[in-house]
C-alpha cells in the first residue's frame, strides 16, 4: 500500500503544477469573454469595446508611485540586514526577522506618508518637480 502512495506523489505533484494554474487561466479567459459578451448584448460597437478597454482616461495613476515601492524595499533591506545582524551579533532567533521586517516596513510607509502629504499640501521638500497642469478657474 505504502508503495502505491509513493507511487502517486509524482503524479499528483504533475496535476497540481499544470493543472490549478490552468484551471485559473482558463477561468479568467472566461470571465473576460464573458463580461465582453455582456458589454456586446447592451449594444456597445467594437470600436467602443475597445475604446472601453484601452480608455487610460479612467485610470488614476499616481505619479508617487515608484517613490512608495523604492522606500518600501529600500526599507525592507535594511530591516533584513538588521535582523541578520541580531542574530548573528546577540545570538537572537529567528522569530526576530519577521518582527524587524514589518517594523521596517510600516516605517517606509510612514517615510512616504510623510513625503506625499508634504508634497501635496505645497510644501516641496525639493523644488525639482513642478506642476505643468494649466489651472482651470
Amino acid at each position: 500500500m505504502d508503495k502505491v502512495i509513493e507511487n502517486m506523489i509524482p503524479v499528483i505533484a504533475i496535476i497540481f503544477t499544470f493543472g490549478i494554474p490552468g484551471i485559473l487561466i482558463f477561468w479568467a479567459i472566461q470571465s473576460k469573454h464573458k463580461e465582453r459578451m455582456r458589454l456586446i448584448e447592451k449594444g456597445l460597437s467594437a470600436e467602443e469595446l475597445k475604446a472601453y478597454f484601452t480608455d487610460s482616461s479612467k485610470r488614476t495613476y499616481s505619479p508617487y508611485r515608484t517613490l512608495k515601492w523604492g522606500i518600501l524595499l529600500a526599507f525592507l533591506g535594511a530591516g533584513f540586514l538588521i535582523a541578520k545582524i541580531l542574530e548573528n551579533v546577540y545570538d537572537m532567533e529567528d522569530d526576530i526577522t519577521i518582527a524587524v521586517l514589518l517594523l521596517a516596513g510600516g516605517a517606509g510607509f510612514l517615510l512616504y506618508y510623510l513625503i506625499v502629504r508634504r508634497k501635496m499640501n505645497g510644501n516641496s521638500i525639493t523644488s525639482t518637480v513642478q506642476d505643468t497642469t494649466p489651472k482651470q478657474n
